[in-house]
């Protein structure tokens, strides 16, 4: 099966946000997680601006989506983007980040934001 080739501008661009290692543990978490941005923000110790910020960049490429459950926002990756095959091929060779969340889970702060 021959897949779609992406233009080298877009790549590029896809790549340059996910050079970026809070974006890129972000995107390796929500392939197989949707997370909201308190978790992320006890996760990675960083304000929630800042990870507003990161999340707003990979939202507008296309990259994650957001879902409102009430008061909260979760977020996941769209997995129906365009970019998500060469995104997908590039998480394949990451490291499972699955411990960031149970390190949450361990001080109470894995969100199930319902």
């Amino acid at each position: 099966m021959l897949k779609s080739a992406v233009p080298i501008e877009q790549a590029a661009g896809i790549l340059k946000l996910l050079g970026d290692k809070t974006r890129l543990t972000m995107i390796k978490l929500l392939d197989s997680h949707d997370c909201c941005v308190c978790e992320f923000v006890a996760m990675f110790n960083a304000s929630q601006p800042a990870i507003s910020q990161h999340l707003r960049k990979l939202k507008d490429a296309g990259l994650v989506g957001e879902t409102r459950r009430g008061q909260w926002i979760i977020y996941s990756l769209n997995k129906q983007s365009e970019h998500y095959p060469m995104v997908q091929n590039i998480l394949e060779h990451l490291p499972d980040q699955e411990y960031k969340l149970k390190e949450l889970e361990k001080q109470g702060l894995r969100i199930t934001c319902e």
